[in-house]
């Protein structure tokens, strides 16, 4: 008399490539540990929703080397531009949803890099650093290379340093003041040796400024949640129609006002306390 096969026998055994496929998330999972209620737990996954935005940060940043290689200057400009709204959001994003972790900033590091430190080196140096021949490439890389530095230091001084201020130039806005040049000047054709030099100058000073110890007006303790007089929010709807009439231009200006803040600032200090 035959013998039923029980469900256990019916068992279709595991494949190797359901083996391979449990031993690869298993071994690819991100895990890092976390401070909650004051203890310290092992946590699992990575957060979605502000790691979204990062990438999307970095996408555009290498759209940019893309579009510079190509010879399409003000779409690579435009780009950086979006890098650095996203590069805005995402910080923002994680701590209103509670979502921070230490991948996240070092995901966000590493698309900085690349966002704010190789593309607009390579934008300036595609479109006309090159023309100035070995001096140009080595004045692309100083920018790079400051950058690097800017973002290694940053990051090892999270909670050393007074909140309202950066020290040093931060990389979104000295690739701010980078590509709006380029944004504007190709706009208008300026290709002559001036330009050159001038270009030369703003790339060196920008790279150079993010590793000084000039300090810059962070906005961090802005308080966007309180109420404020209604002439605020008109000049902001100003800025922008103002902005919509020559965006280069006066991205340029503004940018360029910021970072001429910082040594401006500085001298004034020093002049102050000098008697």
């Amino acid at each position: 008399m035959s013998q039923e096969p029980s469900n256990r026998d019916q068992e279709t055994p595991p494949r190797d490539d359901d083996d391979l496929a449990r031993t690869f998330l298993r071994e690819s999972e991100v895990v890092e540990e976390a401070l909650e209620d004051g203890k310290t737990v092992r946590r699992k996954g990575i957060y979605l929703l502000p790691n979204l935005f990062t990438t999307s940060a970095l996408f555009s940043g290498f759209f940019a080397v893309v579009a510079a290689i190509d010879g399409d200057f003000i779409s690579a400009s435009i780009a950086i531009f979006i890098a650095m709204v996203l590069d805005g959001l995402d910080g923002r994003v994680a701590r209103l949803t509670n979502t921070q972790s230490a991948f996240g900033a070092e995901f966000d590091s590493l698309s900085d890099m690349l966002s704010f430190g190789v593309a607009p080196g390579l934008v300036a140096f595609t479109w006309i650093l090159q023309d100035v021949g070995k001096t140009g490439w080595v004045v692309a890389f100083l920018y790079v290379a400051c950058a690097a530095l800017r973002l290694a230091r940053f990051n090892v001084q999270i909670g050393s340093v007074d909140k309202r201020w950066f020290i040093g130039l931060p990389s979104p806005s000295a690739a701010a003041v980078v590509a709006a040049s380029v944004w504007t000047f190709h706009s208008f054709d300026a290709d002559a040796f001036g330009f050159k030099l001038l270009m030369l100058f703003l790339v060196g000073a920008a790279g150079v400024l993010m590793v000084s110890n000039v300090r810059y007006y962070s906005f961090k303790d802005v308080d966007l949640k309180g109420p404020v007089p209604f002439v605020v929010l008109l000049a902001i709807v100003l800025g922008f129609v103002v902005i919509s009439i020559e965006p280069s231009v006066m991205l340029l200006l503004l940018f360029g006002t910021y970072v001429a803040s910082g040594p401006v600032c500085a001298l004034w200090r020093k002049m102050k306390a000098t008697p």
